[in-house]
């Protein structure tokens, strides 16, 4: 059994930085897709940044040009880098991975809190 971890999640102030590391336990064959959601108290779960099998990327408009989504193959690893943060921005965030199959996977979450 694939098991996803989040880490690099903590506390900084508003304009500060974060990367996030989401590292897989063994490899995953086929990857269709790999993501990062967020769930901020009280809200539904929303994507934050996709990366394809192709390299492709993609953003919502509330993060694009503040957040990059990357990976590293030959580490299993998931990167988000999050810069400018904003107090908005504070939620537990997952790391999601998708197999062309259809099997899923989601990582236990990481909490960022961004202060004012």
């Amino acid at each position: 059994q694939v098991q996803l971890v989040e880490s690099g999640g903590g506390l900084v102030q508003a304009g500060g930085s974060l990367r996030l590391s989401c590292a897989a336990s063994s490899i995953i064959p086929n990857i269709s897709v790999m993501r990062w959601y967020r769930q901020a108290p009280g809200k539904e779960r929303e994507l934050v940044a996709s990366i394809d099998r192709g390299g492709s990327t993609n953003y919502p408009n509330s993060v694009k040009g503040r957040f990059t989504i990357s990976r590293d193959n030959a580490r299993n690893t998931l990167y988000l880098e999050m810069n400018s943060l904003k107090p908005e921005d504070t939620a537990v965030y997952y790391c999601y991975v998708q197999r062309l199959m259809g099997l899923t996977y989601w990582g236990q979450g990481t909490q960022v809190t961004v202060s004012s």
